[in-house]
């Protein structure tokens, strides 16, 4: 069972996020907070495998949430939940942390298969929202020291590449090559120095980028 906690402002939206997971049998949402202040406050008592994220609160926004988590080392694996005007808070909250985004109006299946995929280490960077993300790189300084010319990617490392694009994990992508776990991560670490970022949702996003995927 995957543990859930939901932090949102918006008394309906969790109503109805929480409503929509009931009806999965692999997630329990085991805690509610209705703003950031509260969800930093309870993390560490609630411990959950998931979180799911909106970015536009009062007080302490979603940003500042990934960032006060990260700094104590208590962030775990996030999802922003956004709509198409969050473009930079989006941007903002993956450079700090969180595992990918999507928007408030998914379906149940999508949602859960997203919780599924981040518990199991994946991140969900999904194309449909990635090309409005990108055109707001040019206005972000980037955190991280990207290659100006990466290193040729080879036939495997592209093909591994593109399932982390489709959100896939280390463990499923291995299951469909038909390799070793250890085999995709070794990967996957070679793919993060070529393109010069610190983790797969940059990675993906770097990817989209420059038109490997």
């Amino acid at each position: 069972m995957i543990k859930v906690m939901l932090v949102d402002d918006q008394n309906l939206v969790r109503k109805g996020v929480r409503s929509l997971l009931e009806l999965s049998e692999e997630i329990e949402v085991v805690a509610e907070a209705p703003d950031g202040a509260e969800a930093v406050r309870m993390m560490a008592d609630v411990a959950p495998d998931v979180v799911l994220l909106d970015m536009r609160m009062p007080g302490m926004n979603g940003v500042e949430v990934l960032r006060q988590l990260k700094e104590g080392g208590q962030l775990p694996p996030t999802i922003i939940l956004t709509t198409f005007d969050d473009d930079e808070l989006v941007l903002a909250g993956i450079r700090n942390g969180a595992k990918g985004y999507l928007l408030k109006d998914v379906a149940l299946d999508e949602l859960v298969g997203a919780i599924k995929t981040v518990a199991d280490g994946g991140s969900i960077v999904k194309p449909a929202v990635t090309e409005r993300l990108l055109k707001g790189l040019e206005k972000m300084e980037t955190e991280f020291s990207a290659l100006d010319r990466p290193d040729p990617l080879t036939e495997r490392e592209t093909e591994i590449l593109r399932l982390m694009a489709g959100g896939y994990s280390n463990k499923e992508i291995a299951n469909s090559l038909g390799v070793a776990e250890g085999t995709v991560k070794n990967h996957v670490s070679n793919i993060l120095s070529k393109l010069g970022v610190r983790d797969r949702t940059r990675a993906v996003l770097k990817a989209f980028e420059l038109g490997f995927v």
